[in-house]
């Protein structure tokens, strides 16, 4: 190992053990012993008796591997591990078929869903009106957004629009999170207040050091994320609402408008959600809190703007 490799595991590693003391470390290893796993469901087999696969006896599933709990890569670094993995895993079983993962970034999952390159994608979408018109959706977990800001940070409790005007706030780029921040700014500047800066950053760690370091005011981005990085006391929650808030919105198993894999997707997560195996992948990523009561194939989405 070079020396430069060395302070850079030490330096990881010192910001891992915060995270390692809050509680139980996760399954992070390349088997995933303990990862639900379903029968094959011979009526969603049925279902997809129309749709192509890229593989025959495989289901390619793109997702992206960036963060836990949704995704991250596992100790072997190319395995990826995580909720949208477990919940790929049960489709692909329900479906009689061995699961293949793809890793892919978050601006490159659209096309290489369209161009066949995935049979599915699951990655945290959210359904949204103006993705339905490119893409169908299979539901398996609620939308939550979060806000965060620095533990000390003087800011209360962000409610409404308003809470935010002036505030140098990060969001990812083409998210929904980053549609309702630009309404809620477009009706701030409306009623005479301060316009937000807006920040955008593709490394996660520079995106948290701009919180730590006051050059940021605020983080918005999914829940499940950022209360998992919270857990080592440098952020603190300051908000949360679901999807477009007042809006509801749900996450969904992403494929091709009209491909015919949808409705059996749907069908799969039913069965696996009445059969407890959808409510463990759940707990095996602290995630109960966005479970859903039944999968839904393309419900009313967040609306264009």
């Amino acid at each position: 190992m070079t020396p430069r490799r060395n302070i850079l595991s030490v330096l990881l590693a010192a910001l891992l053990l915060p995270l390692a003391a809050a509680q139980t470390a996760p399954d992070l290893s390349p088997e995933q012993a303990g990862r639900p796993r379903a029968q094959k469901n011979e009526e969603a087999v049925a279902l997809a008796r129309d749709f192509k696969f890229q593989k025959e006896g495989v289901l390619v599933v793109g997702t992206t591997t960036g963060r836990l709990p949704f995704a991250a890569y596992a100790t072997d670094t190319k395995t990826p591990v995580g909720n949208a993995p477990d919940i790929a895993q049960l489709v692909a079983d329900s479906l009689g078929r061995r699961l293949e993962l793809v890793s892919t970034t978050w601006g490159d999952w659209p096309l290489g869903l369209q161009s066949g390159k995935f049979d599915l994608v699951v990655s945290n979408v959210t359904v949204t009106e103006e993705r339905k018109e490119k893409f169908d959706f299979s539901t398996y977990r609620n939308d939550q957004i979060g806000i965060y800001v620095k533990s000390d940070s003087k800011l209360g409790a962000i409610k409404e629009p308003k809470d935010i005007a002036g505030l140098r706030t990060i969001v990812q780029a083409s998210t929904n999170q980053e549609q309702i921040i630009l309404r809620w700014n477009k009706q701030n500047v409306a009623a005479g207040l301060k316009p937000i800066e807006l920040q955008y950053y593709d490394d996660d760690v520079v995106q948290r050091l701009a919180i730590q370091s006051g050059r940021a005011d605020i983080y918005v981005g999914p829940n499940a994320i950022a209360a998992y990085e919270a857990r080592d006391g440098k952020t603190r929650l300051a908000g949360v609402f679901s999807g477009g808030w007042p809006l509801n919105a749900e996450i969904a198993v992403t494929s091709r408008k009209g491909s015919g894999i949808a409705e059996a997707v749907t069908l799969a997560l039913n069965t696996q959600i009445r059969n407890g195996n959808y409510a463990r992948t759940l707990s095996r990523w602290s995630l109960e809190s966005e479970a859903i009561q039944s999968s839904r194939t393309n419900p009313p989405g967040l609306p264009k703007n």
